[in-house]
């Protein structure tokens, strides 16, 4: 394996394969490094390779050969990344919204990180599904229900002799709808007779009853034209939205299935199946398929999906994004739809979990009162934020001239990518910390910094353009300065890392790529006169680099799930 250095004045690359295959050949490590150097010695690749005590490769690249290189990427569609998808399908579930209830804070993650890894993977040629996955059939249905019983009680869907049409028109706004649940569920907590209420209508309704599953149905319309609202601020979209309800016609099926491959059995009235393994390191319970009351459970329900998925799509693989406190939940599904052969041997079954997003006192983030905050307040507050900078901004430069309506766009996508951004950078699976303040700063590994570095760029080429130049039939030439050089060897490594990126599903490399490449930008930027350079053809090469160094800067913010404005 080639990296780059971690010692630039010594190297761009080096290579340490020499140190492992001493073993192996039974040679000294230095004298397999001079053998590769020997036979690489005049190679158009490299200015210099050297072989260094007590065995490394140590690389320097041409500068001719690094320029031709980003002049092929230039070329290429997707700048020479190849695709490994073939248009295979992969269904990412990624978000787990519960109808009825607004989102809240505790959905940004898998609404962020499954939209980027969806975005990922199509970029790499994959066919890619993501399904909402929404709680539409628990008890939350029953409760809704006699909560709206209670409260307008001569609705025709509680009159037992009503044998008409039921209304097109639901009975409720999503306001109402938003206040009914949280107050049916506080009253089953405080009423064991409500409660009962609540789950005998649970029953009647996943038992098909009519005047009920209407009833649900507006649950859904109502419910679904916001949640579809609320993604779309966060512009997160999915191909299916499909929920649990859509899983049930299975279940009777599958039961009976586990029970006749002989591998779901009874215990303590419940029925399980066995899921440990000898590897193990350490126990694992079986997993639960029907409680003793005879009621389906999430893992159930998640069988039932899988089946539903493997007969519409035959994905070859899956992408569950949820809070790693489901870690258990999953390794039982995936080993039980294994087991029973639901999925292929070969079909690739991933879960990312996540971890808490919390306030500057390290727990979980919540509103002034202490509740849970929505999702749109949070995102309304950051806008506030991003607004107020760009009109302080635009008062200290009084020249900016810049409209109202202008403002609030710019400040909406800015807000977007400090959002999504100060999220993505975190490794997933760690808790971090949402501190308003930093992610919206212009400075430091941030959105907003990405984005400036991405409209300074824009502003130049605009420049250069508006002087009447034109750098077509130009190519990029050899680096004419080692901060230049810095940024050619930074973009050369797009490919590279875009497909470790998604072999790991992990979008935080992104954005650690592109947190490089934008100081290795501004580094040029801050040393080289661009625009006044006199020489040009040298500037015709700059122009032709700064517009690479902005499409390998504006796929990365797309697969991340965000835009640059033309200007801020």
């Amino acid at each position: 394996r080639i990296v780059l250095s971690n010692r630039p004045d010594l190297c761009e690359y080096q290579c340490n394969g020499a140190m492992a295959a001493a073993k192996a050949y039974k040679k000294k490590p230095i004298d397999i490094a001079t053998a590769v150097v020997e036979n690489l010695t005049g190679d158009e690749m490299f200015s210099e390779i050297t072989a260094v005590m007590p065995g490394f490769i140590n690389i320097r690249l041409n500068p001719q050969y690094l320029a031709d290189y980003l002049g092929g990427m230039q070329k290429e569609e997707k700048l020479g990344l190849e695709e490994t998808g073939h248009g295979e399908t992969i269904i990412v579930d990624y978000g787990g919204a519960n109808v009825a209830k607004p989102l809240h804070v505790g959905h940004l993650r898998s609404a962020v990180i499954g939209e980027a890894v969806k975005r990922m993977g199509k970029f790499l040629g994959y066919n890619m599904i993501g399904d909402v996955h929404l709680g539409d059939w628990g008890l939350q249905m029953g409760l809704i229900i006699e909560e709206l019983r209670d409260r307008k009680p001569d609705l025709v869907y509680f009159d037992e002799s009503y044998t008409g049409e039921y209304p097109a028109e639901a009975p409720f706004t999503i306001s109402e709808l938003e206040d009914i649940y949280p107050t049916a569920s506080g009253k089953a907590k405080e009423d064991p007779a409500f409660k009962e209420r609540a789950q005998t209508a649970t029953f009647k309704l996943q038992n098909g009853y009519a005047p009920f599953t209407a009833i649900w149905k507006h649950i859904m319309s109502v419910s679904l034209a916001d949640l579809k609202k609320n993604y779309g601020n966060l512009d997160v979209h999915f191909e299916l939205w499909k929920g649990e309800s859509d899983a049930q016609k299975y279940i009777p099926w599958l039961i009976q299935d586990l029970q006749d491959k002989g591998l779901a059995h009874e215990s303590d009235g419940a029925l399980v199946v066995d899921i440990a393994e000898p590897t193990d390191s350490k126990e694992l319970p079986p997993c639960i398929v029907r409680k003793s009351d005879g009621a389906a459970l999430y893992a159930t329900s998640d069988l039932g999906t899988i089946i539903e998925r493997e007969k519409d799509f035959q994905p070859v693989k899956y992408i569950y994004i949820t809070d790693k406190r489901q870690e258990l939940h999953f390794v039982q599904v995936f080993r039980v739809a294994r087991k029973a052969g639901y999925v292929k041997p070969e079909t690739e079954m991933i879960h990312i979990g996540f971890g808490t997003m919390n306030g500057k006192d390290g727990k979980p983030f919540k509103t002034r009162e202490g509740g849970v905050m929505r999702l749109q307040y949070l995102l309304e507050s950051v806008n506030e934020e991003m607004l107020k900078k760009i009109t302080e901004n635009q008062k200290a430069k009084e020249n900016l001239e810049i409209s109202e309506e202008e403002a609030k766009e710019t400040a909406k996508m800015i807000a977007l990518a400090a959002i999504k951004y100060g999220d993505l950078s975190n490794q997933a699976s760690k808790d971090y910390i949402f501190d308003i303040d930093r992610f919206t700063s212009f400075e430091g590994n941030t959105g907003p910094y990405i984005l400036y570095t991405i409209v300074r760029i824009k502003s130049i080429l605009n420049k250069y353009h508006s002087m009447g130049k034109d750098e077509s039939g130009a190519v990029i030439e050899a680096a004419h300065s080692a901060s230049e050089k810095n940024l050619m060897l930074a973009l050369s490594g797009f490919g590279a890392m875009m497909e470790n990126a998604y072999e790991e599903t992990a979008p935080h490399k992104i954005c650690s790529y592109i947190y490089e490449l934008a100081n290795a930008f501004n580094s040029f930027y801050h040393e080289t006169k661009i625009m006044s350079e006199e020489n040009e053809q040298i500037q015709k090469s700059y122009i032709r680099l700064l517009e690479l160094t902005k499409s390998v800067l504006e796929i990365c913010i797309d697969l991340l799930g965000f835009k640059a404005p033309e200007r801020m």
